[in-house]
């Protein structure tokens, strides 16, 4: 089951991304990329690390970080229940099998989508500063989340509202996706929304760059919205989710401009790549010596 559902995301984003490209992007950035993508790859590579360590250690701390949680973490559920009651119930006056589809694919595919494709247009870019920072964004967004999720235990409105939620529950209406999310999440990683943060910080760049990919713009800021909707239309995040993870991708997208901005990760590498050396060398030259 996991493994069709894999291919059929891979499926209708490799169209999603093969439609947007050509629209957006372009035939000469992509030709170029070709060209050059081993030099902005190095350029880049620093940051790339980066967002691989961090994706690497949200998988390992979803296995360990259950054990954290039940240590040091503060239950939420019925605080977000008491500050909020029953709001995400007012998206249910629009259900319908028309907007269980669209918010569904939103939250799977367009999310997918929304979060692959600007890596490659702004990778196809001749200067990388906007990959760099989007990228470094990513890993601040993953990073802060897990230690949110670590210190906040939370359950959706999906395990609080169960009888009202029927019509609408993603995993109700489509029971194949539990599958795939129960590979990268956990049902208490509620505070912050992370399908919020990384969408708005998508949509924000967006606007940054909208001068480059004017087309890009409009399309990331409706899709954004709807992900950010699907999240309490399908019951799986509370308005307080959704508000800390525009919260979140403010921040996000404010410090990974100015770190990138002010410091170079290729060039903080290069001077701990000198010490290392430096040290070494300090190391074995008494031993030399001594020979």
């Amino acid at each position: 089951m996991l493994t069709q559902l894999l291919l059929q995301v891979v499926v209708a984003v490799s169209i999603l991304l093969s439609v947007g490209l050509a629209g957006v992007v372009g035939r000469d950035r992509l030709s170029l990329l070709r060209e050059e993508w081993k030099s902005r790859l190095r350029t880049s590579a620093p940051a790339i690390a980066l967002l691989l360590a961090i994706l690497l250690l949200n998988r390992i701390m979803r296995q360990q970080g259950r054990s954290l949680s039940q240590e040091y973490g503060v239950h939420m559920t019925e605080v977000f229940y008491t500050i909020e009651g029953e709001f995400v119930l007012h998206f249910q006056k629009i259900a319908s099998p028309e907007a269980n589809a669209y918010f569904s694919m939103s939250y799977v595919y367009g999310y997918v989508f929304l979060l692959i494709f600007p890596v490659i247009a702004y990778a196809a870019r001749s200067k990388t500063i906007d990959f760099r920072r989007l990228l470094i964004a990513y890993s601040l967004n993953y990073a802060i989340g897990l230690v949110f999720y670590i210190l906040f235990i939370a359950y959706g409105p999906r395990n609080v509202f169960v009888e009202e939620l029927t019509q609408t529950m993603l995993y109700d209406n489509n029971p194949q996706v539990q599958y795939l999310t129960t590979e990268v999440n956990r049902n208490t990683n509620v505070f912050p929304s992370l399908h919020t943060s990384l969408s708005a910080t998508v949509a924000t760049f967006a606007y940054q760059t909208r001068s480059t990919y004017p087309r890009w713009f409009p399309i990331a800021v409706c899709l954004s919205i709807s992900i950010m909707i699907s999240t309490m239309y399908l019951g799986i995040h509370w308005g307080i989710d959704v508000l800390a993870g525009l919260a979140l991708a403010g921040f996000c997208v404010s410090l990974s401009t100015y770190l990138v901005d002010r410091w170079s990760l290729t060039a903080i590498f290069e001077q701990v790549r000198e010490r290392v050396h430096e040290y070494r060398d300090t190391v074995t030259t008494p031993s030399q010596e001594n020979s």
